[in-house]
């Protein structure tokens, strides 16, 4: 749902690359400033507007006359750029508004991006300004855009000589990141219409290019590079809009490292690094995130001349024994599936290329191919129809100069063969990166329908993206359906208002109120009570029956057994009391300041599998859920898997099916197998309840959750509930 200001700032887009005309503010004749350099630029690539200087210091400027002021020109402006600092570009922003600019973009910096209190203040007395003035705004800390529709190239970059369209956008917080990205692709071929620096964001931002751009016919791929997401609801509804179009988003995300994490009193928070957590929420909304440049410009590449395949299944032709090798060890490090060929399509093959010919997938096609074009193009078709296949890779390096393989001329028939609309994905893929000449350039523009990827590696991540992507698109966006009855909205509260709050602000749910809560969204736990005294502890064990677990309740201790405040096993009342006597004991020796509520007197669980179910929410995407391999190994191995906030079944069963204490689950070496849809269920069931509460859940911490044998269910053994503070 966009409001009024998400509605400015994408007309803000539009505005920002077709403007009438443009103003610098800060021209000057000094050589090498960055007035002169968005100038010389505009006038290279032939920017079909009025350029006007503004400076009141100068009368003449670059050859032509020098404005005093906005208002002084003889028509509105219409973009702005800003290169004077500080308060000075505060003030051009609200004269901006006052001439009837739409957009403008700020190139100096010192607004805040160093963390420096002054700076700050600068960039929130910038915001305010922004508002007032209506106009759109691009940066602080940017370099300028690049507009191919709009024959505008404000970046001063002499390495990009002319302006060509192309089907892809490329845009970010980092301006020389966004060129070597755009370099890179027009390099090969590929050419960007769009390249927009984006700066700090304090008003445009990564969420309203996409929504922009996926609206753009012209405009195949989105690439873009992100430091940070100021708006989590605001991207999710974002990239929300860009599957909707079929438009992909391939995103180079920073900020997967140690100093990017939440501190949390949930285990979960120790786990969930950003970039999980960004992969969680963004993935099932069609983002792509690779690590490297590279792997961006391969990804594009594949996206913008081909359809996304249905899935991750790679059938590949090859002429080289070396290269099917590398072909095998590149599936395996990339989890990337290569089938066997079809019963149909091994004795089709067998005619077309002889009975010595090595039929494995890859395919080593040999000389029979390299030597007949019939034969190629058969094989091709055989290939095509298998329905193991939901891609078919072939072996090919354009040329730099004519003539220089001729058997390169199959491909131009390839790509009408995919043109035609009957053929499933095919991509060319070569053995190394290799540079492209103006010839090879102009020879790869002739086949449209064919990704030209480079190097093995490389090339099998963008396929397996690609396909990712594809099986999302099929799956689209539709809100998961509900398992769960929301409970009376009283009952929550009445929980949450029993909430400890922690000296930062956060409030916490003891065991025993995180469980009721748990158990209205129908993840149970074994029968239990708290008991205050010693006497009522053997009361409850009694009626429960033994042998019972003792957890001490205290609303500083989130880790139980960290203060010996765990005991099991106990097997009858006079070792109930002595374990409560026990339990308060250690609590004071190891936590003197925590106060004593009594124990948890619970059902003793055996059996079944150990697992870890959790919420947590990280700054950038909101609430992710979590599960994986759970009990007192959990930060050890770190084996989990990270999920949206809410999400379907399907996806709660990918989430288990993508951990190691699945293969536990499904039963290890005789063991019993568990209740896997059981699981699944409390998985949908957490994320559904963090979904109801809205922004109250910081993080939830269900550990173990045992997973007992099939026809048993799980369990919730423990469970600690953080809600954010007021």
């Amino acid at each position: 749902m966009q409001d009024n200001n998400t509605s400015r700032r994408i007309e803000g887009v539009r505005a920002l690359l077709n403007p009438k005309n443009v103003a610098i503010v800060g021209a000057s004749d000094r050589p090498g400033n960055w007035a002169a350099n968005t100038f010389r630029s505009l006038t290279r690539h032939g920017f079909p507007g009025k350029i006007f200087p503004v400076n009141p210091r100068n009368e003449t400027v670059w050859g032509q006359k020098c404005y005093p002021s906005l208002s002084s020109l003889p028509e509105p402006p219409d973009h702005v750029v800003v290169v004077v600092p500080g308060k000075a570009a505060i003030e051009t922003i609200r004269e901006a508004g006052r001439a009837g600019a739409r957009s403008a973009q700020i190139l100096s910096s010192g607004f805040g991006e160093g963390g420096d209190p002054q700076g700050i203040a600068l960039g929130e007395e910038l915001s305010r300004a922004i508002a007032e003035s209506g106009v759109a705004v691009a940066g602080p800390n940017c370099m300028g855009n690049m507009s191919v529709p709009g024959q505008m190239m404000s970046v001063n970059d002499d390495r990009v000589t002319e302006l060509t369209p192309g089907p892809v956008a490329v845009f970010g917080q980092s301006g020389g990141v966004v060129m070597a990205i755009v370099r890179a692709m027009r390099g090969r071929g590929l050419y960007p219409s769009y390249g927009l620096t984006a700066g700090n964001e304090i008003d445009i931002n990564v969420a309203d290019y996409i929504r922009y751009f996926a609206q753009d016919p012209q405009v195949r791929v989105l690439a873009c590079y992100i430091e940070a997401i100021k708006n989590p609801d605001d991207f999710r509804d974002a990239c929300a809009t860009a599957q909707k179009a079929g438009k992909p988003v391939v995103a180079l995300k920073i900020g997967g490292s140690e100093a990017s994490r939440v501190a949390a009193l949930a285990h979960t928070g120790s786990l969930a690094g950003s970039l999980a957590c960004f992969d969680a929420v963004a993935g099932p909304l069609g983002v792509i995130r690779v690590d490297t440049l590279d792997e961006m410009v391969e990804t594009t590449e594949y996206l913008a001349h081909a359809t996304p395949p249905k899935g991750t299944r790679v059938g590949a032709m090859t002429f080289s024994g070396g290269l099917k090798g590398l072909i095998l060890e590149a599936a395996e490090r990339n989890n990337i599936e290569l089938p066997a060929l079809d019963p149909e399509t091994t004795e089709k093959l067998t005619q077309v290329l002889g009975v010595g010919t090595s039929l494995g997938n890859p395919i080593d096609a040999g000389f029979a191919a390299l030597s007949s074009a019939e034969a190629y193009f058969k094989c091709v078709e055989i290939l095509q129809a298998d329905p193991n296949f939901d891609v078919l890779l072939l072996q090919e390096e354009l040329p730099q100069v004519a003539r220089a393989n001729n058997k390169i001329e199959n491909l131009k028939t390839v790509d009408k063969m995919v043109a035609s609309g009957t053929a499933k994905p095919i991509a060319v893929l070569s053995m190394a990166s290799y540079m492209y000449s103006d010839f090879t350039r102009e020879f790869r523009a002739l086949m449209p329908h064919l990704p030209m990827l480079h190097e093995v590696d490389k090339g099998m991540k963008a396929v397996r993206a690609a396909g990712v992507y594809g099986r999302q698109l099929a799956r689209g966006n539709a809100a998961p359906q509900r398992m769960t009855a929301r409970p009376d909205a009283s009952v929550v509260a009445g929980l949450v208002g029993k909430a400890d709050v922690m000296e930062d602000g956060r409030r916490v749910l003891n065991e025993a109120s995180s469980k009721k809560l748990l158990e209205l969204y129908a993840i149970h736990s074994p029968k239990e009570s708290v008991a205050a005294s010693a006497d009522v502890a053997a009361a409850v064990a009694d009626s429960i029956g033994y042998p019972v677990v003792l957890k001490v309740v205290s609303p500083q201790i989130q880790h139980k057994s960290d203060v010996g405040g765990v005991l099991v096993g106990v097997k009858d009342a006079a070792a109930v009391r002595e374990g409560f006597a026990r339990i308060k004991s250690s609590l004071a020796q190891h936590a003197p300041n925590a106060a004593f509520e009594g124990v948890i007197v619970a059902q003793m669980v055996s059996g079944g599998v150990e697992c870890v179910l959790g919420v947590q929410r990280d700054p950038e995407v909101g609430p992710v859920v979590m599960f994986g391999t759970g009990g007192v190994l959990l930060e050890l191995q770190k084996d989990v898997a990270f999920g949206p906030v809410p999400l379907s079944l399907e996806q709660a069963r990918e989430m288990i099916a993508s951990t190691k204490v699945s293969k536990l689950l499904a039963g290890y070496r005789g063991a019993a197998a568990c209740d896997v849809e059981s699981v699944a269920r409390a998985i949908v069931a957490l994320s559904e309840l963090t979904h109801d509460m809205g922004d109250q859940v910081e993080s939830i911490d269900i550990n173990p959750f045992v997973a007992l044998p099939n026809g048993q269910s799980a369990v919730a053994l423990d469970g600690l509930v953080v809600l954010r503070a007021k």
